[in-house]
């Protein structure tokens, strides 16, 4: 006998549970509407990356890792390093991911981080030149999701971003004894971009929704701030509607959390 029409049931008996939470001010999980999971950031997770970092959102795990290798500059910019970043959910993080190459969901998250840092110019790409039209370095920005239990996004940017912060490569530098020397060198992070996903539920904004609250509202939309508070990236998933007063409101809660959680990342660093 199949399973799935009784999976159906309580999912719909759980999605009404948390509306009507909602509408009387309460999350599943006790949480306010504007509180996120804790947080937790390792960084040099990996030791045999040149960065990496693992960051905890509530029972969500998320492992980033940054290889740095020399290749060829993209022909439009002859003078600027490369950026990659792939994603892989692991299908022991989630019953419903599958073993397999990259899937739409896959690639989606990938590209949301690849914005994140690409439109904030988090990585200064110019100083990643060694011969222009020849030779750049490549940095390669792979990310795992060990655990999902809800808003990938904002684990995943945070990940990428902690472990290019800590990235340290291998540079062959000539001596003034004119000797080849092998000297390690940080990778140019110039700016901090930091991703806030708020969910969508019954005209009520939820920050860092869990997994429940995100199969409950189907919507969500993530922003990505920069350090002075200009947004550089937005991302819609979903088909409810948000008003201008609800992305107002949604705008205001980003800008307050995003320098709670840069300044996380800034005590890690210093640590």
């Amino acid at each position: 006998m199949s399973t799935t029409p009784q999976r159906s049931v309580i999912s719909k008996i759980l999605q009404d549970d948390i509306i009507k939470l909602a509408n009387k001010g309460e999350r599943i999980d006790g949480r306010a509407f504007d509180e996120s999971r804790k947080i937790k950031i390792t960084t040099n997770f990996v030791e045999k990356a040149e960065g990496s970092a693992l960051v905890e959102l509530g029972s969500t795990r998320v492992l980033a890792g940054v290889k740095i290798e020399v290749g060829m500059p993209f022909p439009d910019t002859p003078d600027e390093g490369v950026l990659s970043v792939t994603a892989e959910l692991v299908p022991l993080a989630s019953e419903s991911f599958e073993p397999g190459p990259p899937n739409e969901d896959a690639i989606a998250l990938a590209r949301f981080v690849d914005r994140a840092i690409r439109e904030s110019k988090a990585l200064d790409l110019k100083e990643l030149c060694i011969e222009p039209g020849k030779k750049v370095y490549v940095v390669m920005v792979d990310i795992y999701v060990l655990d999902h239990s809800g808003n990938l996004m904002d684990a995943s940017a945070l990940a990428a971003l902690a472990a290019l912060v800590k990235t340290k490569f291998p540079v062959n530098k000539m001596g003034e004894d004119q000797v080849m020397k092998t000297e390690l060198r940080q990778l140019p992070v110039r700016e901090l971009p930091i991703a806030t996903t708020l969910a969508i539920l019954d005209g009520k904004l939820l920050l860092d929704p869990n997994l429940q609250e995100e199969q409950a509202t189907g919507t969500y939309i993530s922003f990505v701030s920069l350090e002075d508070g200009r947004i550089c990236a937005v991302q819609k998933n979903g088909s409810a509607t948000i008003s201008l007063s609800m992305v107002s409101e949604a705008l205001k809660i980003a800008s307050i959390k995003s320098k709670e959680l840069r300044q996380l990342l800034f005590r890690k660093d210093e640590s």
